[in-house]
């Protein structure tokens, strides 16, 4: 074994795989053996919890902080950027003499200040937005064969994408196996659309029991890239000393149906109410196994304690032995002790017994509300301020206790009052993208992280899905700036008023089976710059009266409508970008792409 003083560090993390969509936790359909077989010599965090939602989980992941404080808890909307100001699990590994690097799904901001390797990755192979295919990704991106981001270059791929971000991490491993590192392994299966080899999806075929075969294949793929890297890792004697940890980052979106009540009606979820997007337990609680032989972390054990997402960087930091760059509050402990006391070391039951977490998102681009939430102890659950479970005698959450527990109830929505009042100052305050930026020049802005109604896959795009042209930038620096709006992205180089041919439309994820596109004929572009406070124009949230309103006319066969002028204001504002046709109905432009040309 190289030697080193810190242990490596490998995360892995899928998208949408529930607590139940593993052998090793009682699935009776689904074929995972290597991460069964991790399970069985892992520590486990058997009441181990995220976000109902995958950007929440991310960020509170990465930062050690909720994300209603952290800034991202939604999926959209200009909602699931991670605030720059916060200090990321990257950094701290970085800032400690680690090699970083993530594969995958980042998910937490696809701009400047906040991609990947602006947050203490130094290597990063990733899909944009949310999932591959969706509208920041690379054109026609589709799970087979596309073009991820090589930190920020768009690069061809051969292959499956969970096959492809395990072979990249393989790779940068290997480049570093004589030097501590952190690989973090994000994989966008098994989230939907269910897209994976035949060969996969055929074994769950025809069964009844199973709502959706693909998904159970795409968990089968991930499990064999699993088995491959642990392999990899003995073969290059690097096992022994890696802090190797299988999580998932929210409830299950494939694995089961639901009833009106949200209990479980189709396929398996491990007794649990509730799947992915629930405040019930089957939306947030998940599967985490930690191994580290160095560390004495080879046998199979439960740890039943109440666990979180934002306990990860803390313990990473106590484990590792590294050192702040700065001074941080965290919102998670170290589980440190936990972990060492399966080891023989003991730890006092009073820092973790019936401490309070609070589960909140909002799937739009409004701040959450203030009692669509979850108020969590080990023991009790809170659901929306109202109903209360005893997990300890009800851990399917069937009987609503609260009327005869009136004093839980009182003291949980005590916990979240003090909890609110810390963080709803906050909650309104939007996490702007850079424009002008050395680091980003120019900087395509589309229309998943609008202040509105989104188009948030290519599909949207391909169907000409109304969007809200409105997003919240920083002007970092004046100068003479290009706008170009655009309905297709540069990459597909398409006038804005053709569609794409069936063939094409079919490529894409959630397309139509008969590959539908629709085309639009604007006559006029719009474009705003500080001019948020002026009155609203009428009809279709044009909030732009001059000045600061720029308006230029669409002529056919053009590819984009291209505004230059000098901007000398700099800071935060809003930039609106619109298309207009003949009957003053406006859609909100897909691409926007900004450079700064020069002083």
């Amino acid at each position: 074994m190289p030697k080193q003083q810190k242990p490596n560090v490998i995360l892995i993390i899928t998208d949408d795989q529930g607590y139940g969509d593993l052998g090793c936790t009682g699935n009776p359909w689904v074929q995972t053996p290597h991460i069964d077989a991790l399970h069985d010599v892992s520590f486990r965090l058997a009441d181990f919890h995220v976000s109902p939602l995958c950007t929440p989980t991310r960020g509170a992941l990465m930062t050690g902080r909720r994300p209603t404080r952290n800034g991202a808890w939604a999926t959209c909307w200009g909602r699931s950027i991670l605030r720059k100001s916060e200090l990321t699990m990257a950094d701290v590994f970085r800032h400690n003499g680690y090699r970083t690097a993530m594969f995958g799904k980042w998910h937490l901001g696809d701009n400047y200040p906040y991609r990947p390797f602006d947050r203490g990755f130094e290597h990063v192979v990733a899909h944009r937005g949310g999932g591959v295919g969706q509208t920041p990704d690379f054109w026609g991106n589709n799970y087979f064969d596309d073009t991820y981001f090589h930190n920020g270059a768009p690069v061809a791929h051969s292959g499956y994408c969970t096959d492809v971000w395990f072979d990249e991490a393989l790779r940068f491993i290997e480049s570093h196996q004589d030097e501590p590192f952190f690989a973090y392994i994000s994989t966008n299966a098994p989230h939907s659309p269910y897209l994976v080899e035949e060969r996969y999806k055929q074994p769950y075929a025809g069964n009844p029991d199973i709502p959706e075969p693909a998904f159970y294949g795409m968990i089968t793929n991930i499990d064999e890239n699993v088995g491959r890297l642990r392999h990899r890792l003995e073969e290059m004697n690097l096992a022994e000393n890696t802090i190797l940890i299988f999580m998932t980052d929210n409830g299950s979106s494939g694995g089961c149906t639901l009833e009106g009540d949200e209990f479980v009606q189709q396929g398996y979820n491990a007794g649990m109410r509730g799947k992915k997007g629930s405040y019930y337990d089957g939306g947030h609680r998940v599967p985490f196994f930690i191994h580290w032989p160095a560390g004495g972390m080879v046998e199979g054990c439960d740890i039943d304690e109440l666990t979180l997402h934002i306990d990860l960087l803390p313990t990473f930091i106590d484990l590792c032995d590294l050192d702040l760059p700065r001074d941080v509050a965290f919102d998670g402990v170290s589980l440190a002790p936990l972990l060492r006391d399966q080891a023989g070391v003991g730890y006092d039951p009073a820092d973790f017994t019936d401490r309070a977490h609070f589960v909140q998102y909002r799937q739009s681009t409004e701040p959450p509300e203030k009692w669509t939430n979850a108020v969590m102890t080990r023991r009790w659950r809170l659901i929306r301020g109202r109903e209360l479970y005893d997990m300890a005698a009800d851990p399917g959450q069937r009987r609503d206790v609260a009327a005869e527990s009136p004093d839980v109830v009182a003291r949980l929505r005590q916990a979240h009052e003090d909890w609110w009042a810390e963080i709803e100052p906050g909650l309104s305050d939007y996490c702007p993208i850079s424009i002008g930026s050395d680091a980003e020049n120019p900087t395509r802005l589309d229309a998943m992280d609008v202040m509105g109604d989104v188009a948030w896959h290519q599909t949207h795009i391909v169907l000409a899905q109304k969007s809200t042209g409105r997003w919240t930038v920083d002007v970092e620096r004046p100068g003479r700036y290009r706008f170009a709006l655009r309905r297709w992205p540069e990459e597909l180089d398409l006038p804005i008023d053709e569609g794409v041919s069936p063939e094409e439309a079919r490529r894409h994820i959630y397309a139509t089976e008969e590959g539908d596109c629709n085309t639009i004929e604007p006559t006029r572009a719009m474009l705003c710059l500080f001019a948020q406070d002026a009155e609203a124009g009428a009809g279709h949230l044009l909030r732009c009266p001059a000045p600061g309103r720029y308006i230029l006319p669409v002529h056919k066969g053009e590819r984009e409508v291209t505004f230059e002028f000098r901007v000398e204001q700099t800071g935060v504002t809003e930039l609106e970008a619109w298309f207009l046709d003949d009957d003053g109905e406006a859609r909100g432009a897909y691409y926007v792409y900004v450079q700064r040309l020069g002083d």
